[in-house]
């Protein structure tokens, strides 16, 4: 019996980490992905019910989304438009189409249940760089690259690359409470395993062969540091180190770098001990 292939982009933190990015220049990180490995084959509905029904604004919507909606929910085998296809599935999705006169594609339309800290609803209707525009360095480093592959994307491809954050809740939707340092006051090297949490995005573009429109998916995968494999804690270890000195104050990180760093320490001293 042949053995069966790893997805190119797996489907849990343990296997996304080491595709993410660590620090260093921005980049896309695309790997190109068959149908099969589109979409996460097993999706919890019931939690993604709960999921729209407990933040029904992340559902955002212009009139432009209606037809790429319909379109995308045909192709995933569902009745409806864009919420439905995004009840139907366990990713998040997004639509995004160019205007006449544009030069930029825009956000037209987000069902979004568990968000990576931000609001549809102050994106829907923004063109990509105003989107990315907290992102320290996008303009400069990643922008242009960025708009180029959207303008030739083909229908038929498949693209996914992944990310990851340290949040202060497992909890799958993430909406930050105030500073850092207070979401991440009750964190310790001793406690760090079960009090912080790694947030992986596996997301995905592929273009809609009749609308033209481009739907980008988010997939939200959720683990402590102390479920995760030990090459990937020294790996998040490594990556906060290198973070600190660019990215740092985006994402918090001199909050609980510390506490992550002598944790990964102490786990790298229990093995070899």
């Amino acid at each position: 019996m042949a053995e069966r292939t790893a997805p190119a982009l797996g489907f849990s933190v343990d296997e996304l980490l080491p595709k993410a990015r660590g620090g260093g220049q921005l980049r896309m990180g695309l790997v190109r992905l068959s149908e099969g490995e589109w979409l996460q084959p097993d999706p919890d509905l019931e939690a993604r019910r709960a999921g729209f029904a407990e933040w029904p604004e992340g559902i955002q919507l212009t009139p432009e989304a209606e037809a790429p909606g319909r379109e995308l929910a045909a192709m995933i085998g569902v009745n409806g438009a864009l919420p439905e296809a995004a009840l139907s599935r366990h990713e998040d999705m997004c639509l995004l189409t160019k205007r006449e006169g544009d030069d930029q594609y825009r956000l037209i339309g987000a069902a979004v249940a568990w968000p990576s800290d931000w609001y549809p609803r102050d994106k829907i209707g923004l063109p990509l760089r105003a989107l990315h525009a907290p992102i320290a360095g996008y303009e400069e480093q990643l922008a242009t690259g960025v708009d180029r592959f959207m303008e030739t994307l083909k229908p038929g491809a498949i693209y996914g690359r992944c990310n990851w954050f340290i949040a202060s809740t497992g909890e799958r939707r993430w909406l930050a409470q105030g500073e850092p340092q207070a979401q991440f006051a009750h964190v310790t090297a001793e406690n760090a395993g079960e009090t912080l949490f790694v947030r992986s995005e596996r997301q995905t573009l592929r273009r809609l062969p009749e609308t033209g429109a481009i739907l980008f998916t988010i997939g939200i995968y959720v683990e402590p540091p102390g479920r995760l494999a030990r090459d990937n804690i020294e790996r998040l270890a490594s990556a906060v180190q290198t973070l600190l000195k660019g990215e740092g104050a985006r994402r918090g990180i001199g909050a609980y770098a510390e506490a992550l760093i002598r944790y990964a320490n102490d786990k790298r001293d229990e093995k070899q001990g």
